[in-house]
């Protein structure tokens, strides 16, 4: 029966991918320094930054094919060792090809570890376990966040890529994966859910919706992460001391999503209701932002959508997991990844597109919020209107 080893080794482990982009940042204008002889060294060493994220893209519904055909564990072992192979490589190149060669790689390890442990976590708990794991892993994220800033800003400080020596973590990841986790049972006699064949085949109604809220969503979600400083920029603000020092209240904001999400499983509230709270309250704070005339209602603005960003991904993944019956959870769980990095590829270009159109990044954040309202209100009238079979008790 998995427990407190297995739960925390999840959380942990579910932080790779993650680190992948967050620990980056620091140390971009020490990599372009380091290889200012090559002309292109500008675009070069964000695009390598961000490669995973396409390589998550295009390989997870694949990987996700592979999780239900060859087992969770054996592939979770392996993609992590390779995490920590690739990722910790780029400390002994001296290429920016061969870096961002051995990005793409980390790209793929990536996606398997995310699609796994997404599928192992719907496989080890039922719903109410379930959504309290998702709720600490929401919590604790931010924090390991802030962490690995701190010790990237030191090892570049040390040395221009000494930074991927973080990724040397994965290895004793790796040791607390192969004590604690194992391969599940075969559910042995799953539900069906909705748009499943009467002889347990594919649910393709099923993985169609859960591709295309998992990418809406995404598309909205990452359109502050990426553009907000262009919009502290357009009201005057253009320290990055002072935007620091005046956002960091309210990006605590994301912690209070997690609770949102916490509170809106304990009072049993529906899927459906759950997404709609999520992206009424994302568009909502994209509005404000779009809206704002000074920093204050920036502040107002960010406030609504960190509580809304702390809702995304944890709102999503319980809700795909509660619609997968066993014998597809493992593509059900690669599509949502494949979908939701998708969505961080294209969404600063739709942003840029908007933008064009508009005039100004402020009115592309009032597009988005707009964008989102509404859809709060289709999936409302149009998701999950039939109730969800759950999984027999084994």
């Amino acid at each position: 029966m998995p427990g407190p080893a297995q739960g925390f080794t999840v959380i942990i482990a579910g932080f790779l991918p993650i680190m992948a982009i967050v620990s980056m940042f620091p140390a971009v204008p020490a990599m372009i320094a380091h290889f200012g002889a090559d002309p292109n060294a500008s675009w070069k060493v964000p695009a390598m930054v961000s490669a995973p994220g396409l390589t998550i893209a295009i390989t997870a519904l694949f990987v996700g094919l592979m999780v239900d055909r060859f087992g969770r564990r054996r592939l979770l072992l392996g993609s992590t060792l390779l995490y920590g192979i690739f990722g910790s490589a780029p400390f002994l190149l001296e290429s920016l090809d061969a870096i961002y060669a051995s990005r793409l790689l980390l790209g793929l390890s990536e996606a398997a570890i995310l699609t796994t442990l997404n599928t192992l976590i719907a496989d080890y708990w039922d719903e109410k376990s379930r959504r309290n794991w998702l709720t600490m892993q929401g919590l604790i994220g931010p924090a390991l966040s802030s962490v690995m800033i701190f010790f990237a800003g030191a090892l570049t400080a040390w040395r221009w890529n000494g930074i991927f020596l973080l990724y040397l973590v994965a290895f004793p990841i790796f040791l607390a994966m192969l004590r604690y986790m194992y391969e599940p049972q075969r559910e042995v006699a799953p539900a069906r859910v909705e748009g499943e064949t009467a002889d347990g085949g594919i649910p393709w109604t099923v993985l169609a919706t859960i591709g295309s809220v998992t990418l809406f969503v995404s598309v909205l979600y990452y359109v502050f992460i990426i553009n907000g400083g262009l919009v502290w920029q357009e009201l005057g603000v253009k320290d990055p001391g002072k935007i620091g020092r005046i956002t960091a209240l309210p990006s605590l904001f994301i912690l209070v999503g997690a609770g949102v999400f916490w509170l809106l499983g304990r009072w049993q509230v529906s899927s459906r209701a759950q997404l709609f709270a999520l992206l009424a309250t994302l568009g909502t704070g994209l509005a404000i932002i779009g809206l704002a005339s000074d920093w204050r209602m920036m502040i107002l603005g960010m406030m609504v959508q960190q509580t809304g960003a702390g809702m995304g991904v944890v709102t999503l993944i319980a809700w795909a997991q509660r619609k997968l019956p066993y014998a597809h959870r493992g593509r059900g769980m690669g599509l949502w990844t494949a979908c939701f990095f998708f969505g961080q590829f294209v969404s600063p270009l739709l942003v840029s597109l908007v933008r064009a159109q508009v005039g100004s990044m402020q009115a592309a954040f009032l597009v988005a919020g707009i964008v989102g309202i509404v859809g709060a209100v289709v999936v409302w009238l149009v998701v999950d209107r039939r109730p969800t079979l759950q999984p027999a008790a084994a």
